[in-house]
Parts: structure tokens; C-alpha cells; sequence
């Protein structure tokens, strides 16, 4: 039988001792589990006393359902570690070794504190640079556009006033056009009824304010395809 290891064992006796207190609320309430428990996480937060430079990308309810601790636990953790002040990757590696919570959740906590003590941005990624991203399931048909996307005669009518470059192979499964001040990586996905839902991710943008440009820019994009 595995062993756990010992930030295993606190994690569990944290969520243990937090189920207590939420049943213990509930009892005296009349509240079902989950508005009890968000409650109670709702005061948590309120009563940290750390004022909050942006929001994460993950409500509080959701990091702690996955890793056990709420977000200000979680900036606790890092800033008493070693690892505070060595960049992204370092924090990462630190969470994803010490507390065993998974590459992608250590990746994700580590966005999270860095957005929340205005070491990042939002959008903004581990490189400096920002990324604006849209999406929307339009009346189009996914080969078709597809086609066009990868044809520089066709992009001109699709991109008017833009300069495009494609910048991905013909057989790949996403669409990289250079525009603008950086690169749009578009996925298409068939739908059953001729619908595709289309996602556009515009990496590479130099400043914050680039992405509230873009995202109008690719919005109505979309909603042109869908007219």
C-alpha cells in the first residue's frame, strides 16, 4: 500500500476538518453542503487581509476543490518558500514537487498568485507577452473555411485591410496566421448539425491594451462569419 507523504496527510486533514466546519453549519443554518461551503469560503477570504492587485483565472471554490488549499493559503505557501523571486518556472517546479498536486495545477497556482500580487497580468503570459482569445459556433462549414484560411487570395477578402502570413503547415490541425502584432492560432471543430465552433487564440501581443483591441477585432470577425 502507498505511503503518503506528509503534505498528503496535512491536505487531507485540512479538507477533513473544513467538511466538519461545513456540516457544523449546516446543522445550524438549515443550509445545503454547497451554500454552506461557499460561505464559508466567502469568509475566509474576506478575513485574509490581502488585498488582491487581479483576480485569478480560478475562483477560490474551484483551487481548493483540486488542491486542497483556498488562494491566500496558497500565496502564504509560496511567498515562505525559497522560491519566491525566482521566476515561474521555479515556483512551478517547487508546488508540483512539494505538494504533489500535478504539472497543470502547479502551473495554474502559480498564474494564480502571480495575477494576484501583480506579478502578471491578465492575459499576460509567462513570457511578458499577451494572448486574446474568442470563440463562438458559427453557420460555416469547417472544411471550407478552412480552405480559405490557408489560401492567401482568399484571406484578403477574409482579413480586409489586414496583412496575414501563414505560418503553419497546410496538413496541421491548427491554423497559424501572422497579424497584426503577433500570431492567431484558429481551431476549427465540425459540429454534427454544419456548424463549426471556431476558437481563435492572438498570442504574442505586446501590451494589455492590445487585447481589448483584438478581442473587438476578432468578435466581429466572427460575427461576420456567422452573418
Amino acid at each position: 500500500m502507498p505511503q503518503l507523504g506528509t503534505g498528503e496527510l496535512t491536505d487531507m486533514t485540512k479538507n477533513e476538518s473544513f467538511k466538519r466546519r461545513v456540516r457544523a453549519r449546516m446543522e445550524k443554518t438549515g443550509e445545503r453542503y454547497t451554500a454552506a461551503r461557499r460561505q464559508m469560503l466567502d469568509k475566509a477570504a474576506q478575513h485574509s487581509g490581502r488585498q488582491w492587485i487581479s483576480q485569478p483565472e480560478m475562483s477560490d471554490e474551484v483551487v481548493f476543490d483540486a488542491t486542497g488549499r483556498r488562494w491566500d493559503e496558497w500565496c502564504k505557501v509560496i511567498e515562505e518558500s525559497s522560491f519566491v523571486g525566482q521566476g515561474h518556472s521555479a515556483i512551478a517546479g517547487h508546488l508540483e514537487e512539494e505538494y504533489g498536486i500535478g504539472g497543470w495545477w502547479a502551473q495554474a497556482v502559480t498564474v494564480g498568485y502571480e495575477r494576484i500580487v501583480g506579478i502578471r497580468l491578465p492575459y499576460q503570459m509567462p513570457d511578458g507577452t499577451f494572448t486574446a482569445n474568442k470563440s463562438r459556433t458559427v453557420e460555416v462549414d469547417g472544411d471550407v473555411l478552412r480552405k480559405n484560411l490557408l489560401e492567401s487570395e482568399h484571406r484578403s477578402d477574409m482579413f480586409p485591410g489586414q496583412e496575414t502570413t501563414l505560418r503553419s503547415k497546410p496538413e496541421s490541425k491548427v491554423v497559424r496566421l501572422g497579424i497584426g502584432l503577433g500570431v492567431a492560432l484558429i481551431s476549427i471543430d465540425p459540429k454534427p448539425d454544419g456548424r463549426s465552433k471556431v476558437t481563435v487564440a492572438h498570442e504574442g501581443l505586446p501590451t494589455y491594451e492590445d487585447v481589448a483591441e483584438w478581442k473587438f477585432f476578432w468578435t466581429e470577425w466572427l460575427n461576420a462569419l456567422d452573418g
